[in-house]
Formats: structure tokens, C-alpha cells, sequence
């Protein structure tokens, strides 16, 4: 393994569980949006711990598609360019308020874990 990599393994192990979250509050908080637009909206408010290929993003896209939770649209992005712009929909917004639920309460469990661990 090379220098370097197990810390890149362990991010994308978290964005693994976690980016149809982000991706579906991004979409909640900013409105439609693009897939790099969303990219990097999540890269902008980690203030850049995370960082986010395209594929990763699109592959998460594709998934909260099939599962109805947002739609997608083609418009014209900020330089002209055509590009698929994706919305949250009336299911996916149950979904957030599901999931961030669920992360909340694991991230609760995991506190207490770490502050239980001796020094």
C-alpha cells in the first residue's frame, strides 16, 4: 500500500454511508442543482476535507434517481453548457428527514464510544 492511501481509503469509506445524505440536503438547502455544482458544494462547506470525483457524485445521482427520491430536469448551467439539474422530490425529503434522523442518532452512540475510550 502506498504512503498516504489508507487515509484516502478511510474518506472514501465514510462518503460510502454518507453521500446520498449530503447530496439530498445540498439538493434540500441550495435547490436544483448540477452534479458538479453539487460536488462542489460539498467540497465548499467540508471546507475541503472532502473531496469529490465526479463519478462518485454521479453514481450516488443515479441511485437516489432510481430510488425516486430526486428528479432531474435538463437546463442550461451558468456558462451555457446543457446540463442535468436534479431536485429533490416529496419522497427524497422524507428520506433526508429519515436518514438524518438515523446519522444523528449514530453519531450520538459514536460520541459516547469515543468519550468512554480510555486515554
Amino acid at each position: 500500500m502506498a504512503k498516504g492511501s489508507a487515509g484516502a481509503r478511510d474518506r472514501t469509506d465514510v462518503l460510502q454511508g454518507t453521500l446520498d445524505l449530503m447530496v439530498l440536503q445540498t439538493l434540500e438547502g441550495m435547490g436544483p442543482l448540477h452534479g458538479y455544482g453539487i460536488a462542489r458544494r460539498i467540497e465548499q462547506v467540508s471546507d475541503d476535507a472532502l473531496k469529490l470525483n465526479e463519478g462518485t457524485v454521479y453514481a450516488s445521482l443515479l441511485r437516489l434517481q432510481h430510488r425516486r427520491w430526486i428528479s432531474a430536469a435538463w437546463g442550461s448551467s451558468e456558462n451555457n453548457r446543457r446540463a442535468k439539474f436534479y431536485t429533490i422530490t416529496r419522497a427524497g425529503r422524507r428520506q433526508l428527514t429519515t436518514a438524518t434522523k438515523n446519522w444523528e442518532r449514530i453519531a450520538g452512540v459514536m460520541a459516547r464510544l469515543l468519550r468512554s475510550a480510555p486515554s
